[in-house]
């Protein structure tokens, strides 16, 4: 099966799994715009005007496996945005989630006046001053409860050297 260009999949503990493109994030959720400033290590600071739908109202659109109504079991989710180019980014809910953090984090539509149709959306992150978790191309937004490790055993030695 071959991917339609510019789309990406939205999956993992999800009720409605979607698979979108840039024209389904314009027509179908409100567009806001973040201009932006990031360190980028390699070229230096980067300026850009991005516009697009905030990723916690696409995701939601999917009713993501948490019941909305409970604060503790939303922030455990975490999501991995991943890009053609294989980067990808880790988010936790509450980051983005109005209740927690809040943070206007986009899936961008336009870039600096441009479409984004061809190459396909990017994960925005405003609030980071580095551009390691802006995603390019994405082709797919996983979301899942972290689901902690187990704690040690009783009788693990401890450094102290006591059981």
């Amino acid at each position: 099966m071959s991917r339609r260009t510019g789309a990406f999949a939205v999956w993992g503990e999800v009720a409605l799994p979607a698979t979108l493109t840039v024209a389904d994030l314009r027509r179908d959720w409100a567009q806001h715009r973040a201009e932006v400033v990031f360190d980028c290590a390699t070229a230096g600071p980067q300026r850009h005007a991005f516009e697009g739908p905030l990723l916690r109202d696409v995701v939601a659109a999917t009713h993501p496996g948490f019941d909305p109504a409970r604060r503790k079991e939303r922030s455990r989710f975490l999501l991995s945005v991943t890009g053609g180019d294989g980067h990808h980014a880790l988010l936790s809910w509450a980051e983005i989630d109005s209740d927690f953090g809040a943070a206007p984090v986009l899936l961008a539509t336009r870039m600096d006046g441009e479409w984004l149709d061809g190459p396909g959306t990017q994960l925005v992150v405003p609030s980071d001053r580095c551009g390691a978790r802006y995603v390019s191309g994405v082709t797919g937004v996983w979301i899942g409860a972290f689901r902690a490790p187990r704690s040690p055993e009783a009788g693990v030695t401890h450094a102290s050297g006591r059981a």
